[in-house]
């Protein structure tokens, strides 16, 4: 009884200790959490088994597998940061407010796009299509994108009807949904105005690496904006 009642406190320490921090004490001040420990992939879903942890804090999706990958926590309103690098011509994407199944991009959620608009497969994209864009719908600012192979920074603010995007400090996608009338690749999105779901990466066969994961849940509407006030107040 006394082994098992050791075994068991051994083990609560070591999950407690695999669950990462976020290192930045402001960021841990503002109320962000970790998604990724740099080991393994606990705080997510990966029914199709697409992604892997390769080196100290970062992992991959599958070069030659598609898939995705889920937060197993609901992010109704949130602020999430995350670094990404691409690999040339990557295509992945960004769910919000996503179900485990369905076509995010369309019916069950939204996608923001992930790829390398640069690359050799990509010479005739839409605007809705290039990095960023909330496809189908809104195109992003082009120019943010870091050369392929180096590291990029992104942070997506989902608050209420509200989606803006920031790749690199540049914003390049700010809408409010609701405000959406015309569907750029005419396509019906019953997915738009979703208001609840999961954060995702949607691979596409392709090498997309990942790093830094982090998230605010946001509790109520226009916290988003109050957040990254606050945030230049405690950076000065």
């Amino acid at each position: 009884m006394k082994k098992t009642i050791a075994f068991l406190v051994v083990t609560a320490m070591l999950t407690v200790c695999a669950q990462a921090q976020v290192a930045d004490p402001v960021e841990k001040e503002l109320g962000f959490k970790s998604l990724f420990n740099g080991k393994d992939l606990n705080e997510w879903l990966d029914p199709n088994d697409q992604y892997e942890v390769i080196a100290d804090g970062v992992f991959h999706s599958k070069p030659k597998g598609s898939g995705n990958l889920y937060t197993k926590e609901r992010f109704p309103n949130f602020i999430f940061r995350f670094d990404f690098k691409l690999t040339p011509n990557a295509n992945s994407g960004v769910g919000i407010r996503a179900e485990l199944e369905g076509e995010i991009s369309f019916t069950n959620g939204k996608e923001l796009q992930i790829l390398d608009d640069s690359g050799s497969d990509y010479t005739k994209l839409e605007p809705y299509q290039y990095h960023g864009s909330l496809y189908g719908l809104v195109p992003a600012k082009r120019g943010s994108l870091n050369p392929v192979g180096e590291w990029n920074t992104q942070e997506i603010i989902c608050d209420g009807t509200r989606v803006k995007v920031t790749v690199n400090g540049k914003v390049i996608v700010d809408v409010k949904v609701d405000e959406i009338k015309e569907f750029m690749d005419h396509r019906e999105h019953p997915g738009l105005l979703k208001n609840d779901g999961h954060i995702a990466f949607l691979g596409h066969s392709t090498e997309v690496q990942f790093r830094n994961l982090r998230v605010k849940p946001l509790t109520h509407f226009g916290d988003g904006e109050k957040t990254l006030e606050k945030e230049k107040e405690l950076r000065k």
